[in-house]
């Protein structure tokens, strides 16, 4: 069977947040021995579905890679990072299958090898890139811009910002309605557009990766709700 991806957002009562910290050096170890997990990255997260700078201490990620479904299975259903998880104040957990996309993720191709999904639903995205310390400041004005533009694009559903230390590996997830409202904020919102081609022309990135997911499965809450329930 094919590899697929997942997306998890953990959620802990702000009492918590020194654990939440502490976990995403202590889970390391515990991940790397996890039988059918190819790749992963444990994010920090932005405030709320702020983009932009900032960070949420209570609040965790994990984009994930796994040999095939089963893995994934065994792991939620067995293993204690996962039975964590369910105690947490809020968790939402999301199932991908790769639409498309480029690049690397700390010289890494994630998406190498992932099963093929349709672009016939919902979409999730993750955009990450490295960004050069010498375009910090271009790049945080920039993408406080973008993250008001992008909060008023069709189709969203939510988004949230993620990102690894040290500072300047950043990255987005978000969920949208369909492939078309993708394309138009990729290419017909104004900002967005612009912020690209300067990015581009100012190297502002070291690394970066873009890709499409379709999220054949969904479970848990995200602010309340399961943001895919329904859809």
């Amino acid at each position: 069977m094919a590899r697929i991806a997942s997306f998890h957002l953990i959620s802990e009562p702000r009492w918590k947040t020194p654990l939440a910290l502490a976990r995403l050096g202590v889970d390391r170890p515990q991940l790397d021995r996890v039988d059918g997990l190819r790749f992963w990255r444990l994010l920090g997260t932005g405030r709320g579905a702020d983009t932009g700078p900032g960070a949420d201490l209570s609040r965790t990620a994990l984009f994930a890679v796994w040999d095939d479904v089963a893995a994934l299975d065994r792991f939620e259903q067995t293993h204690r990072i996962a039975e964590r998880w369910a105690k947490a104040q809020e968790a939402w957990h999301v199932r991908l299958r790769l639409i498309g996309g480029h690049g690397r993720w700390r010289g890494i191709d994630p998406l190498e090898g992932l099963e093929r999904g349709e672009a016939s639903g919902p979409v999730a995205v993750i955009t990450r890139a490295d960004v050069r310390r010498q375009a910090g400041r271009a790049f945080g004005r920039a993408a406080r811009e973008v993250d008001t533009e992008l909060h008023t694009a069709p189709g969203l559903i939510d988004v949230v910002g993620v990102g690894e230390a040290p500072i300047g590996r950043l990255a987005t997830f978000s969920l949208w309605e369909s492939a078309a409202d993708v394309r138009h904020f990729a290419y017909s919102m104004p900002r967005h557009r612009e912020v690209v081609a300067e990015t581009r022309d100012g190297a502002w990135y070291s690394e970066e990766m873009f890709a499409r997911f379709e999220p054949f499965a969904s479970g848990g809450q995200w602010g309340g709700r399961d943001p895919l329930a329904g859809r």
